[in-house]
């Protein structure tokens, strides 16, 4: 049976992946650019300003909101992942040095589709329990309606919510518990049950608390988990400095001719590159899934567009330097030629860059990295929880996801994995539907800023905040 299952859910994500959402995925990103003219290059410099040039200035804050820079930490708590170590591991290995060209263009591309997706949800954002959330279900929901009916935006927003709490609360919080148990397992000699009761202990005592402990927790941690990160890279940049210019090289050339890098038998050509470069980009940015939104519709900012600059700022982190570093450590250290899949490839690499406590260095980072992104996936299922039963059943919600997150610390989930990756599928595919339809919107939007920083005016907006009304 579970055989049968297997194969039938790899028949769905070769067609969701591997033909339609790829493309699907980079060519709203291409469309995004053109369309609002580039906002990730002419707009980088006012991205990181805006995130971070007031970080350490006092400012009240709305009890309904966070800070800029907590809403942009849990949006990256969220994105820096597994993905960040075995995804960038497996599109080198399957894709060889050229997949990681890819991935950095997918980041570009994908950085103007989730200021999209921020902008929308600052615009249709909603107050429960006397805070803000919103996200894909609630643009498609008040977005679409006009456009497409009442029957019809409904069923897409609640497609989509339901696809998201199974893919990310459920299932795929089982699997990054799953990657942080193998990982301190064979670094530390713990059992694994005892590393998911730990997990599920920490989760739930942050939980409780709601976004704002979230944010908090996240704010902290995620910067200080990145930084760490980068700088082992930038370590063994020091150590491998003489192979830096070769690899670059193998890079670029191997992104169009892989055979000139790899030779005819390792089996790999352009088309893998792109396809495992731009998928492991996509998945750990998750630009386009309809996943951060959830974080940068908290946002306290005066104008939706700001938020959207955080939320390409995000993307950067993520991919332009965390998967970055992690390719950089495997490229210099002929990781990828050990013969090791996922993670441990990853491993292996920081095992020879740090003799002696690489290993234990990077199951460190790793239970980092997959934790921070449990409570940030936690959330993003709450938002959808309180959006389909009105503040009902958060109590099962939460209890469900602990569960999940302590079974699956228990055995392999090969199986589970690929679940995750079709429900991820079916979140992108309503998200895509609604970015391309509320197009004019989100030009309005944009257009409305830059026609107020163009005459110097102060940033405000006219938020129109729909009636949201919980049942507990």
């Amino acid at each position: 049976m579970e055989e049968k299952l297997s194969a039938l859910v790899g028949a769905v994500n070769m067609i969701l992946w591997d033909y339609m959402l790829i493309y699907a995925l980079l060519g709203i990103g291409l469309f995004f650019t053109l369309y609002l003219g580039a906002p990730q290059i002419t707009k980088l410099g006012a991205g990181f300003k805006s995130v971070f040039g007031g970080l350490f200035s006092k400012k009240d804050k709305d009890d309904k909101s966070l800070s800029q820079f907590q809403a942009l930490a849990v949006a990256v708590s969220a994105q820096i992942g597994t993905g960040n170590v075995a995804g960038v591991a497996t599109a080198i290995t399957a894709g060889g040095p050229g997949a990681i060209f890819w991935m950095w263009l997918s980041a570009v591309l994908g950085m103007s589709t989730i200021f999209a997706e921020a902008l929308l949800a600052q615009k249709y954002r909603v107050v429960s329990h006397g805070k803000y959330i919103g996200g894909p279900a609630f643009y498609i929901t008040h977005g679409l309606t006009p456009k497409i009916g009442r029957g019809a935006a409904r069923f897409l927003s609640g497609f989509f919510s339901i696809a998201l709490i199974i893919a990310l609360g459920f299932i795929g919080n089982a699997t990054q518990a799953n990657s942080i148990a193998s990982s301190v397992t064979i670094a530390f000699n713990v059992p694994a049950l005892a590393v998911g009761i730990t997990l599920a202990v920490l989760a739930g005592m942050i939980i409780v608390g709601g976004v704002n402990r979230i944010a908090n927790i996240a704010q902290f941690v995620v910067p200080f988990m990145a930084i760490i990160y980068i700088l082992c890279a930038v370590v063994i940049l020091f150590k491998f400095s003489d192979h830096i210019i070769p690899m670059f090289n193998h890079i670029f050339t191997a992104a169009f001719n892989p055979e000139a890098v790899l030779g005819g038998a390792a089996g790999i050509g352009m088309r893998e590159a792109v396809r495992y470069g731009v998928a492991r980009g996509l998945f750990s940015n998750e630009a386009g899934m309809g996943s951060t939104p959830h974080a940068h519709a908290t946002a306290d900012v005066n104008h939706p567009v700001q938020q959207g600059l955080a939320a390409f700022i995000g993307v950067f982190i993520d991919t332009i330097l965390v998967c970055t570093a992690t390719a950089l450590i495997i490229l210099l250290t002929d990781a990828n030629l050990s013969g090791e899949q996922g993670a441990a490839v990853t491993q292996f690499a920081f095992s020879k860059a740090f003799p002696g406590f690489g290993s234990q260095l990077l199951a460190v980072c790793l239970t980092f990295f997959a934790f921070t992104t449990i409570i940030g996936w936690y959330y993003f299922g709450e938002s959808n929880i309180r959006f389909l039963f009105r503040g009902k059943h958060l109590g099962i919600y939460r209890a469900l996801v602990l569960l999940a997150i302590v079974l699956g610390t228990l055995g392999k989930v090969d199986l589970v994995w690929s679940l995750s990756d079709m429900f991820n599928g079916f979140m992108v595919i309503p998200n895509l539907i609604a970015l391309f339809l509320l197009r004019k919107e989100i030009r309005a939007v944009y257009d409305d800023y830059l026609a107020q920083k163009k005459a110097g005016k102060d940033l405000s907006y006219q938020y129109e905040f729909h009636e949201f009304h919980d049942k507990a």
